[in-house]
């Protein structure tokens, strides 16, 4: 007899058998598909030494730059959805908070070509 009159029950979201019909239990996505290692390593600053001191680097991705930022090497803005450089002193005269305070966005592109001021 068919099974046709009997109510069926709403799917669970993550349940194994919560897939289309056909798909196999074990054929589900991974939970980690949209993982973005590019994403994860730009929260960390890396630590730049040049002539004119000791810079933390951090990387902000499109999808993390929100707001618009004036480029200290070119003076132009950075607007909302371009990748670029967040950079502060790592030995600030006053301290890291001091330095951490102080932190300015660059273009990648200024960020590289820039030019030193020696101290």
């Amino acid at each position: 007899m068919p099974r046709a009159n009997r109510p069926r029950r709403p799917r669970r979201p993550g349940h194994p058998t919560s897939g289309p019909p056909g798909q196999a239990r074990d054929a589900r996505p991974e939970d980690g598909e949209d993982f973005d290692l590019e994403r994860v390593l730009a929260g960390f600053a890396r630590l730049e030494s040049a002539p004119d001191g000791d810079w933390r680097v951090r990387q902000v991705t499109t999808r993390s730059a929100a707001k618009d930022y004036t480029c200290p090497g070119c003076s132009r803005t950075i607007p909302p959805g371009v990748a670029h450089l967040v950079v502060w002193a790592d030995d600030h005269l006053f301290g890291e908070e001091a330095g951490i305070a102080e932190r300015r966005h660059w273009h990648t592109h200024c960020w590289r070509t820039r030019t030193f001021k020696y101290r």
